[in-house]
């Protein structure tokens, strides 16, 4: 079972952006050990359902931080949102059309897709916010 951990290097310094991701890292490990109990199919349907849902949610809330502030990486932090948001719906596709069979490369793909994301361009947002929150 892949299990994500929690801890300072995933923190943004901005508590309610990291509320969000902790929130984020839990659906995940729901997810993850949906996937290994070989849980029913739609209780993992519903599991991955509410991960990009709740991370569509949550890029509508740094957006929305982002224009608050003026973040003068706007664009390129909505872009990026936009493209995760188009690859998560093509990861669920091909969960559902594999009858939720997964790999141990579907779940790094996850993993990073998740992380990769928080460790890179939200930190610079995050950076921003502190100072001017």
């Amino acid at each position: 079972m892949r299990e994500l951990v929690w801890d300072k290097t995933l923190s943004v310094a901005v508590d309610e952006i990291d509320e969000d991701h902790r929130r984020l890292v839990e659906l995940f490990n729901i997810f993850s050990r949906a996937v290994e109990e070989n849980d029913p199919p739609e209780y993992r349907e519903a599991v991955l359902d509410e991960l990009i849902a709740c991370t569509i949610w949550h890029f509508r809330h740094e957006e929305r931080l982002m224009l608050k502030y003026d973040y003068p990486g706007f664009a390129g932090h909505k872009a990026e949102h936009d493209d995760l948001v188009e690859s998560a719906a093509e990861f669920q596709k091909k969960y559902l059309q594999h009858e939720g069979k997964m790999d141990e490369a579907d779940f790094d793909y996850l993993e990073q897709w998740l992380t990769g994301h928080i460790l890179v361009v939200d930190m610079k947002l995050g950076e921003w916010l502190a100072g001017v929150m």
